[in-house]
C-alpha cells in the first residue's frame, strides 16, 4: 500500500467518529457522561434549536473535509522531497479571491436565515400571552428555588434533596455511598410539577443575586435578576422528569441548587394540584337571631347620603 500510515489514521478516525455517533444517540430526558451532542428536547423550541444545530454541524463537517482534504493533498503531492518548487511568479488570482469570498457569504446567509426565522417565531410566540393556559412564578434564592402557581394558591420551596446535601457535606462519605445514591446532587426535595401539552408562561426573578433557570430539555434558559421580571413560555409534549441547573454563578453553593421538572398527563396533574392546595375551610353557620352567644359584627355606617325630599302626605316620624 502506498500510504499505510494515512490509511491507518483514516481507519482510526472512522472508528472514533462511529463511537462518537453512538454516544450522541441519547434520550432527551437525561444527559450522559461524555455526551458529545445536543439532545432533541421535548418542546418545539428545543426541536428548533436541535435542528439548527445539526444543520450547522454538517455544514462545518463538509467544510472541514474540503479544507483539510485540500491541505493534505497539497502537503503530499507538492512536498519538497518530491522535488516540488514554489511558483515565485504567482502573485494573486482574482477568480480565486472571488470564489473564497462569495462562497462563505452564501453559506453564512443560508445558515443564518432559518436560524433567524426560528428566533423571530419564538419571540413572537413569547409576546402572545393570550394563549397562556397557566402561569408559574419562579424566584431564585441562595441556594434554592421558589415556585408559585399563580391563581392556584400553591407555593413551595424546592432545594437540593437532604440525602445529597448530607453526603456532600460529610467529609467521610465514600465513593460507594455517593454512587449508591440515585441522581446524586441532581435531585430535589420538591420538584416543579406541570401538565403535558399545556402552554405555560414562566415569570422569573430573584430575591438576592442573579441566578439563571435552565432546563436543557425545554430548549431555553432565562436569567433571574433581582428587581426585574423576565418571562418565557413552554409547552412540553412528553411526560417525564427533566433536570436542570442554575446557569449563573451565584455564590459558594451555586452548584447545589438543581432543578427538577416533573411533567404529568393532564388528569394526573389535576389530582396532584388538588392535593397541594390547602384544605378548604367551612364557613361558620350564622347564629339565630337573639342568641346571646352569637358574636355581633360591627356593620360599617353607610356613607352620608343627600336627604330625600319629603313626600306629601307622609306621616311624620315618631
Amino acid at each position: 500500500m502506498k500510504f499505510p500510515r494515512i490509511t491507518q489514521a483514516a481507519a482510526a478516525l472512522t472508528a472514533i467518529l462511529a463511537s462518537c455517533a453512538a454516544f450522541a444517540q441519547v434520550e432527551p430526558t437525561e444527559p450522559v457522561r461524555w455526551q458529545l451532542n445536543m439532545t432533541p428536547g421535548v418542546t418545539q423550541t428545543a426541536a428548533n434549536a436541535y435542528s439548527a444545530h445539526m444543520i450547522m454541524l454538517w455544514i462545518c463537517v463538509v467544510i472541514g473535509i474540503l479544507v483539510f482534504g485540500a491541505m493534505a493533498v497539497a502537503m503530499i503531492k507538492f512536498r519538497h522531497s518530491k522535488g516540488a518548487k514554489p511558483d515565485t511568479d504567482f502573485t494573486h488570482s482574482t477568480k480565486l479571491e472571488l470564489i473564497w469570498t462569495i462562497i462563505p457569504i452564501i453559506i453564512l446567509v443560508g445558515s443564518a436565515w432559518p436560524a433567524t426565522k426560528m428566533v423571530m417565531a419564538q419571540y413572537s410566540a413569547n409576546q402572545n400571552t393570550e394563549k397562556d393556559e397557566m402561569i408559574i412564578k419562579v424566584t431564585g434564592y441562595q441556594w434554592m428555588w421558589r415556585y408559585e402557581y399563580v391563581g392556584e394558591g400553591v407555593d413551595f420551596i424546592s432545594r437540593l434533596d437532604r440525602k445529597s446535601d448530607g453526603l456532600r457535606q460529610n467529609s467521610t462519605s465514600s465513593q460507594a455511598e455517593i454512587g449508591a445514591h440515585d441522581s446524586y446532587l441532581r435531585n430535589v426535595d420538591k420538584p416543579l410539577v406541570i401538565p403535558a401539552d399545556t402552554r405555560i408562561r414562566f415569570v422569573i426573578t430573584a430575591d438576592d443575586v442573579i441566578h439563571s433557570w435552565w432546563v436543557p430539555a425545554l430548549g431555553w434558559k432565562q436569567d433571574a435578576i433581582p428587581g426585574i421580571i423576565n418571562d418565557a413560555w413552554t409547552k412540553v409534549s412528553k411526560p417525564g422528569t427533566y433536570r436542570g441547573v442554575c446557569a449563573e454563578l451565584c455564590g459558594k453553593d451555586h452548584g447545589f441548587m438543581p432543578i427538577v421538572v416533573k411533567v404529568l398527563p393532564k388528569d394526573e396533574y389535576q389530582v396532584w394540584l388538588a392535593a397541594q392546595k390547602p384544605a378548604q375551610t367551612v364557613a361558620p353557620v350564622p347564629a339565630a337571631a337573639g342568641d346571646p352567644a352569637a358574636p355581633v359584627e360591627a356593620v360599617p355606617a353607610p356613607a352620608a347620603e343627600k336627604p330625600a325630599a319629603a313626600t306629601p302626605g307622609a306621616a311624620p316620624a315618631v
